[in-house]
């Protein structure tokens, strides 16, 4: 019984963070604090691509499927294969490329962190100090 405790502790831990909340995160030069949802769809559908100070917002997308993109997506209220259809509508109309798919959460905390005008997404526990939250999505979003 003394070692099935710890084991249950474990597993229901674990089960709380990987269902966690989603960060929007920038880098800390962008000049917003809080962006809205709709000026969130327009920057991933790159309908804008100037912050208000007039810096270029920097995309960036999680290649992973998994928890995370999805409550981001399903926030957004689109899904991967539309947004894939949007990126390939503005790539042949304004030559504008789809945002580059980081490969793991770690990496894009590490781009967001290092690139200048940077906006992105990955799990609220992983976020730290040396980046701003736009945005907290729980993960149960219905919006």
């Amino acid at each position: 019984m003394k070692i099935l405790i710890p084991i249950v502790s474990y597993f229901i831990f674990w089960s709380l963070c990987s269902f966690g909340q989603v960060a929007v995160i920038a880098n800390k030069d962008v000049p917003a604090d809080t962006i809205t949802k709709s000026e969130l769809i327009d920057m991933y559908t790159l309908e804008i691509g100037l912050w208000d100070s007039g810096r270029n917002i920097v995309v960036f997308d999680l290649k992973p499927k998994g928890e995370v993109k999805d409550t981001f997506y399903n926030y957004l209220g689109k899904s991967t294969s539309r947004m894939k259809s949007i990126w390939m509508k503005k790539l042949l109309s304004s030559g504008d490329d789809p945002p580059p798919a980081i490969e793991s959460e770690s990496l894009m905390l590490e781009k967001i962190k290092k690139t200048s005008g940077a906006i992105g997404y990955i799990s609220s526990a992983m976020v730290d100090e040396e980046v701003k939250i736009l945005v907290t999505i729980p993960e149960s979003n219905n919006q």
